[in-house]
């Protein structure tokens, strides 16, 4: 039976205990509705709580809490227990909670979310696969103790991904920061030159109104990664909790960039678009433009604030990123990858691909067989 987490926005009167006899009212009737109240969280201060639940499907669930108690979630996605467990550390109350009465759980579902982008794929001119083979087999494992030391959870990994939450923004910068000499030292006794990294910080909680647990705060993450300068790139919460919980300012300078909320805003903006465009080989700089109410001028001025690079030079290497992850699929010819990703031909596509990595589209997949 699939598993469902639900939110509840709550009114500023609710407690904990409030929520927690909520829960308990859900345990008396779940059977009627073929459901199992596995666990809830609660956070106090964004009034926000958080229930999983095994169910037949959200119908029913909706159907049992307004029985219960009447409190309909204002949202509920689908889920899989071990990624729950992953990011939030448990799929059952804990168990000194079962221990009392009421099963007061006052814990937060609130999480920092640091993505770190490999860029290994990027090194096509050291094509030999056993080198990034054994770079990956030591950064994974000295990631693992590292997150131990910080309180940290591996919660997923998609190449060139890796997603870790966190309960402390204070605990993922201070990771970040090891991370990034680690990365270096990991490269050198790999026998590469130093892997490039990006670092992404964000915040927020497993429901919105998407359909995908964290997917908000992780998405965030790897667009800030995916496109703009610097190695650790936070969020302008991750900057005002970093202040509140040490009582000092983030250390921006050097290579920690911290975003306005102005600059997360236009983000988001920017990249809802370029993820529903970029595939259409006719699609413009004036089609950007358009789209996003600026002028020209406007656009390029705020694009190279923002990333460094100008629109064209934008949509250009964002083509290129994602048909260098089609080529490492090894699912689709070059042809099908150049159309795929919106070059007007497979040889204009050869082109850009040869100038922005140094070897042809052909050479490279030939390497990438060769060392499969």
């Amino acid at each position: 039976m699939p598993i469902y987490m639900d939110r509840h926005d709550v009114s500023e009167l609710v407690t904990a205990e409030h929520v927690a006899q909520l829960h308990q009212e859900d345990l008396k009737i779940q059977h009627q509705f073929g459901c199992r109240a596995l666990t809830y969280w609660f956070d106090n201060q964004r009034k926000t709580a958080f229930c999983l639940i095994e169910a037949p499907d959200k119908a029913t669930i909706e159907k049992m809490h307004n029985k219960a108690h009447g409190q309909i979630p204002h949202s509920i996605i689908e889920v899989e227990a071990n990624i729950v467990e992953s990011f939030l550390g448990r799929i059952e109350d804990p168990q000194k909670a079962k221990d009392s009465t009421l099963n007061i759980i006052n814990d937060p579902a609130f999480r920092t979310i640091m993505v770190i982008r490999l860029d290994y794929f990027s090194l096509i001119d050291q094509p030999d696969s056993l080198p990034i083979k054994s770079f990956l087999a030591q950064f994974k494992k000295s990631v693992s103790n590292l997150l131990t030391l910080h309180e940290g959870k591996l919660a997923k990994q998609q190449e060139p991904y890796f997603i870790i939450s966190f309960t402390s923004v204070s605990r993922a910068l201070q990771a970040a920061l090891t991370i990034e000499t680690l990365v270096t030292e990991v490269s050198r006794s790999s026998g590469l030159k130093k892997v490039p990294l990006k670092i992404g910080i964000s915040t927020g909680v497993p429901v919105t109104d998407k359909n995908l647990i964290f997917e908000d705060a992780i998405k965030l993450a790897q667009r800030m990664c995916k496109v703009i300068p610097g190695e650790i790139i936070v969020s302008s919460e991750v900057k005002q909790l970093f202040t509140s919980e040490n009582s000092t300012t983030l250390p921006e300078g050097g290579n920690i960039v911290a975003l306005t909320q102005a600059n997360e805003k236009f983000l988001t903006y920017l990249m809802d678009y370029a993820d529903s465009a970029w595939q259409n080989s006719t699609f413009t700089v004036e089609d950007f433009s358009k789209h996003m109410g600026y002028s020209k001028a406007q656009l390029y001025r705020k694009l190279t604030d923002l990333t460094g690079t100008s629109p064209n030079a934008f949509i250009k290497e964002y083509r290129l990123q994602e048909a260098l992850t089609l080529l490492n699929k090894q699912t689709s010819n070059i042809s099908e990858v150049a159309f795929a990703t919106g070059f007007s031909s497979p040889a204009y596509f050869s082109k850009c691909f040869q100038k922005r990595y140094g070897y042809s589209p052909s050479d490279y997949v030939h390497s990438k067989l060769a060392n499969s």
